[in-house]
């Protein structure tokens, strides 16, 4: 039998879109070979031509998503073009929910991963960083330059909210707690924490930090000889 005209030829690229739009609409857990073989209506082994295993697949994924970001643009100055680039990641990682967890746990880096990386230290090498300084200002950011971090208060399963009862004991053996939480912003779907404008939390670090990170500069900071 002849081949379906209709049909769209199965391509490494279309194995990976297909793969990220199937973790966008239903989660990282459910993706597996055989699931997107259904969604592509192939035999989960025309799969492996294009991705050689889920390692890969996912590899690819992230690079797929990675892509979206585009070349990294130049601001007025180097603190203005990493805070973009680093929310413009974060706006990515909202966009896809999954990638976050790619990234936390690839045993390696892929080429697009490091271009990412590099982009970013090519920024503090250009406006004058020494390399020590940029090596440690690299480790400062951390996830941060991705677009995410790991917070103190982050609770992939929190409890329920307590009662009034319960508020007031809290408030009266933790009184510090108690007036911290007292002042949080309140937006819904928080990834950060019950009741916190995540998004806020998130640059008021990132700009915490790059104020750390300007101070150092201007003073011509050097790592202490050991």
């Amino acid at each position: 039998m002849p081949p379906d005209p209709a049909r769209e030829r199965l391509s490494r690229e279309r194995v990976l879109t297909a793969a990220v739009a199937f973790a966008d609409t239903h989660g990282l857990d459910a993706v597996s070979m055989r699931r997107l073989a259904a969604d592509l209506d192939v035999v989960p082994m025309a799969l492996y031509k294009h991705v050689s295993d889920k390692e890969a697949l996912l590899d690819g994924m992230a690079d797929l998503a990675l892509a979206e970001l585009g070349p990294l643009v130049d601001q007025d100055d180097w603190r203005a073009t990493v805070r973009a680039r680093i929310l413009a990641a974060r706006e990515l990682l909202l966009r896809h929910r999954w990638l976050r967890r790619v990234l936390e746990t690839r045993p390696r880096q892929t080429p697009t991963m490091l271009a990412y990386l590099d982009s970013l230290i090519a920024v503090f090498r250009r406006s004058g960083f020494s390399d020590a300084l940029t090596h440690h200002v690299m480790h400062a950011l951390g996830s941060r330059a991705w677009g995410f971090t790991q917070e103190l208060f982050d609770d992939p399963n929190p409890a329920p909210p307590p009662s009034p009862e319960q508020l007031i004991q809290l408030s009266q053996a933790f009184p510090h707690v108690a007036a911290m939480a007292g002042v949080a912003g309140h937006v819904d779907e928080s990834v950060v924490g019950r009741g916190c404008d995540d998004q806020f939390e998130f640059e008021f670090a990132l700009d915490l930090i790059l104020d750390g990170i300007a101070e150092r500069q201007s003073a011509g900071w050097e790592p202490p000889v050991r």
